[in-house]
């Protein structure tokens, strides 16, 4: 998750005529990502490079947006069975031997070609393991309402919209800060 935060103090371009209205609240932009090596980091650098200088009392904090706990489960599950497979090649122990079993012939090819077994062993067993860590996601809230999913639309917004999303926001959370509060 990427979080950003928009204090209005007076300086956002769509909130200047009404700082003096406001009650002092302090609105926060949250942008949930992927980030990984191939996950969305520039075009959240970028976004976040335009919303600055829209909006230049923004403070940012991040965190990853993380899968359902069954797939993180699988990848950390994967990523030990990884070192434990990778050992046991170099180490030369047949482990299907322990169970009473014959060592079928792709253990036989690793024990003879230890190099290439490792290697296989350790990019597939990567890929599926960033395939279970992968979400899509570049979701958007502002003050916890959603205002853009990735998840849900299938694409990311466009600089265009996230700026005219932001400013629909701001000026709304501006209007209800200066209505007056009324009981019934």
């Amino acid at each position: 998750q990427e979080w950003v935060r928009c204090s209005k103090l007076g300086s956002c371009p769509t909130c200047q005529d009404a700082a003096a209205a406001s009650l002092g609240g302090e609105s926060v932009l949250a942008i949930q990502l992927q980030v990984l090596p191939m996950g969305y980091r520039r075009v959240f650098e970028e976004y976040m490079r335009v919303i600055s200088q829209r909006y230049p009392d923004i403070r940012i904090e991040g965190e990853n947006y993380l899968p359902q706990p069954i797939y993180r489960h699988i990848a950390s599950f994967l990523s030990i069975f990884k070192l434990v497979l990778i050992g046991l090649i170099i180490v030369g122990k047949d482990p299907f031997a322990f169970f009473g079993m014959q060592a079928p012939s792709i253990w036989q090819w690793g024990q003879e070609n230890k190099v290439y077994a490792c290697m296989m062993v350790f990019f597939l067993s990567n890929m599926i393991e960033n395939q279970c860590m992968s979400t899509g996601a570049f979701e958007i809230t502002l003050n916890d309402v959603p205002v853009w999913s990735k998840l849900e639309s299938g694409h990311l917004p466009s600089m265009q919209q996230l700026v005219q999303i932001l400013d629909n926001e701001m000026k709304l959370n501006v209007h209800m800060e200066s209505m007056p509060h009324h009981r019934s």
